[in-house]
């Protein structure tokens, strides 16, 4: 009997890795797709609101989420994806870019007509939305950078099936209202599901979110229309030679987790819907705005010809001043607004590159695929060009560190390992995301977070609701002692946490010192930041209750880290 048992597990471990086989050898070699055969599209735009008269008022928009294929590059089949859009004729990979107006109410209602079974590999043994009737696939729109009330931030509890038919715990409304009532600058959106985020958003459910000021913006004198002012939306992906989006089978503690891998990466580097696209542009100043939507990559960007970037944005708010650099890196989720330009180029073509290794920092090298993100292709003319690169930009109020009773916080992040020490899932604090929640800041206040990065990952952390300015970031010295102290008491203060917060300060980029909702948090780190909950620009608090339910959450925005889960629930009280 005990023979008979032992063969049957020797033939199911002979059948995964026959079908791993398989689907390693069905995976499309990168480089057999030529580079830059395709154009840039500009995604369809939307405005988020309507005329009356001359005067912009609300509107209602109706955008759904849709199973069709689509082309992301010209020699690869057409691939199953999920996409937003008005129609699912129009529905595209990202979907609509939509255009707000600072102070004017954008309503959506986002409608999911998805089929009920995945295009992708889920795994049911992590925090995961399941549908009380077996069936269909949990959605649930966040606006990333928003500032919006409970019921219309994306909770990942608030998740419902197609044309509402199921929906869980945290749901509260068919149609979101977003007030847009803060500062101008570029969001995105993307679903939020509990644990199916990594695969909804490799499946296809992510766009860009706008929200415009020209009476604070036009001034500036920045590119500002459609031709010349362009999202990117940048993430990558791995093809099967059928076209289908290729995701691992195989989890890397199967015996545990069936499918969950701790990071996802692509060697195809995807932009606007196209895999390594190219655009043609005038000898003049483009403003883009780069949006990281990757699972899991960091991207270290750099022209190969030595051209500079002018960063005038990061995430959601103007900075102080333009900043010119040679290269930047944006984590997953992150967004960096920069303009280029293309007059002062020596080439007729520039290639935009990528060196960050993956995971990142200390992960494998780029190769000679994921290096290379897109091509821009410049005319010869030279031309007029009316825009211009300001001095300043916007000034919003700094925080005062001198107030007395802020509150100041430590928030640890742990990874757990296997007998095999492959990961097997991560926490915040030490803590499920069903804990109940610790984080309880009051409306309108600010605090002190001091994130103490316990593992060898850089996470991306990403506060919904809040803003918050990096202070500074400084190395743990002696710290697997510390980090043994803190998995047995899980308590910074009675660790010591000052005693080991003594090492190497990095400095904090200078386009990354202003308003922020993700930054990067350097393994073995102390990173403080100074959060508030209220307005940046006026300091005033919220017209919608943010007490209440179902709440907020902040994450990793890894995503395979915060689908298992990095991810702890945040209340507001009065």
């Amino acid at each position: 009997m005990v023979g008979r048992e032992k063969l049957v597990q020797f033939s199911v471990v002979i059948v995964i890795l026959v079908n791993i086989a398989w689907a390693e050898d069905r995976m499309i070699k990168p480089l057999e797709l030529e580079m830059f055969a395709d154009e840039l599209p500009d995604m369809p735009r939307i405005k988020g609101f309507d005329f009356a008269d001359t005067s912009p008022i609300p509107t209602k928009l109706s955008i759904g989420m849709y199973h069709k294929l689509w082309k992301f590059h010209r020699d690869l089949p057409a691939t199953p994806v999920f996409a937003y859009g008005t129609t699912k004729e129009n529905a595209t990979v990202p979907g609509p870019t939509i255009e707000a107006l600072h102070g004017v109410h954008t309503h959506i209602k986002w409608t999911n007509y998805l089929p009920s079974k995945h295009i992708l590999p889920w795994d049911p043994t992590i925090p995961t939305a399941t549908p009380h009737k077996g069936k269909g696939i949990p959605t649930v729109v966040h606006v990333h950078g928003g500032v919006d009330e409970p019921e219309s931030d994306g909770h990942s509890g608030a998740w419902f099936t197609a044309r509402f038919k199921d929906h869980g715990p945290s749901w509260t409304r068919e149609t979101y209202n977003y007030h847009n009532l803060q500062h101008p600058g570029t969001l995105w959106y993307h679903d939020h599901a509990m644990g199916l985020t990594r695969v909804n958003l490799l499946a296809g459910l992510v766009g860009a979110y706008i929200i415009r000021q020209p009476s604070l913006e036009l001034p500036l004198g920045l590119p500002y229309d459609e031709e010349f002012d362009r999202p990117l939306v940048v993430f990558d992906r791995s093809f099967s030679t059928d076209g289908s989006i290729y995701m691992d089978p195989k989890g890397n503690n199967p015996s545990i987790h069936p499918q969950w891998q701790p990071e996802y990466f692509g060697d195809a580097i995807v932009v606007n819907g196209k895999a390594w696209p190219y655009m043609t542009v005038r000898r003049r100043k483009y403003r883009f705005r780069i949006i990281n939507a990757s699972n899991a990559r960091f991207f270290n960007f750099s022209f190969d010809n030595g051209l500079k970037f002018i960063l005038v944005g990061s995430d959601s708010a103007y900075i102080e001043k333009p900043v010119t650099v040679n290269s930047f890196l944006l984590a997953p989720s992150e967004i960096a607004d920069v303009v280029v330009d293309f007059s002062k180029s020596k080439s007729k073509s520039v290639l935009l590159t990528n060196d960050a290794a993956y995971p990142y920092p200390s992960g494998d090298p780029v190769n000679a695929a994921n290096s290379k993100v897109m091509k821009f292709i410049i005319k010869s003319k030279h031309e007029f060009d009316t825009s211009k690169i300001p001095k300043t930009l916007i000034k919003y109020p700094l925080p005062s560190l001198s107030a007395t009773g802020v509150l100041v916080r430590y928030i640890s992040l742990y990874e757990y390992t296997s007998p095999i020490d492959e990961p097997t899932h991560l926490y915040i604090n030490g803590l499920p995301y069903e804990a109940p929640a610790t984080e309880t800041p009051k409306v309108g206040t600010t605090e002190i977070w001091n994130v103490i990065n316990l593992t060898e990952d850089n996470h991306p952390l990403h506060i919904h609701l809040g803003l918050f300015m990096v202070l500074d970031q400084t190395e743990l010295v002696d710290v697997d002692e510390f980090k043994e102290c803190m998995l047995k008491y899980n308590d910074a203060i009675k660790c010591g946490v000052h005693r080991y917060a003594t090492g190497r300060k990095r400095q904090v980029p200078a386009h990354e010192r202003g308003w922020k909702n993700v930054f990067k948090l350097m393994p073995g780190h102390v990173t403080k930041i100074f959060v508030r909950f209220s307005y940046i620009h006026s300091n005033e608090s919220y017209p919608f209750d943010a007490t209440a339910e179902p709440g907020y959450v902040y994450h990793c925005h890894i995503l395979d880290h915060e689908d298992n889960a990095m991810m702890r629930p945040l209340k507001f009280t009065h």
